[in-house]
């Protein structure tokens, strides 16, 4: 008799049965937010009972790890790509350059992942803890930050600058995220509609600011 391999029926059923629980939990999370994620609602639209869908996904909070893990392995790949597979290594120029494709791939990204965007910088679901390895995808995306801000960084600072040395680069690479998190927050949650400007303008200012380090 054969062996049945990963690619058996019976495990192809169940990665349908789980993607299209995840493409139906996004659904729900962008018609009503994260907090309103149910399994047993997924089940009655899927035409199953709540029990047999607890087969694929342990609980809700099972499912939000999920989606939460998979956006930030997204996320993480794509800064990686346009940090560049040597890093941020390099002349003040390189690093520069690479720091400011991070930036506007990064926003390409959540333009075009609204939810995927939301559900990992936005309003945290009450009583879910994202596990410990939320945080070590969370370190991949910040890392190429901080070393194009060390390969960049030079002494020389204005005098109320803070302390030189690895510590500036973690402190100019926080400036960095803050402000385009600033940026794109206020434009994925529809804030710039309307406004008299190119959102687009605003962002490529804000990232060339706090690059060259214009305070």
């Amino acid at each position: 008799m054969t062996e049945q391999t990963s690619t058996g029926p019976r495990d192809r059923y169940r990665q349908q049965v789980r993607s299209e629980v995840r493409e139906r939990a996004w659904e729900q999370i962008a018609e009503a937010g994260a907090s309103a994620l149910s399994l047993k609602a997924i089940a009655k639209q899927m035409g199953m009972t709540a029990p047999a869908l607890y087969r694929y996904f342990a609980s809700r909070d099972d499912l939000l790890t999920e989606l939460i893990l998979a956006a930030y392995r997204d996320l993480a790949g794509v800064v990686e790509a346009a940090a560049g597979a040597e890093g941020t290594a390099g002349t003040d120029g390189t690093a520069a350059a690479r720091l400011t494709a991070i930036a506007q791939a990064f926003r390409a990204w959540a333009l075009a992942n609204t939810q995927r965007y939301l559900l990992i910088y936005g309003t945290p679901v009450p009583g879910y803890k994202a596990p410990p390895e939320a945080t070590a995808l969370a370190s991949r995306i910040f890392a190429p930050i901080v070393a194009g801000f060390s390969a960049a960084f030079s002494p020389a600072r204005p005098a109320a600058a803070p302390p030189s040395g690895p510590d500036q680069a973690v402190w100019r690479s926080l400036t960095f995220w803050t402000r385009l998190h600033g940026v794109i927050s206020l434009e994925v949650a529809g804030h710039f509609n309307g406004m008299p400007f190119d959102p687009a303008l605003l962002y490529a200012e804000e990232v060339e600011s706090v690059v060259a380090d214009r305070r």
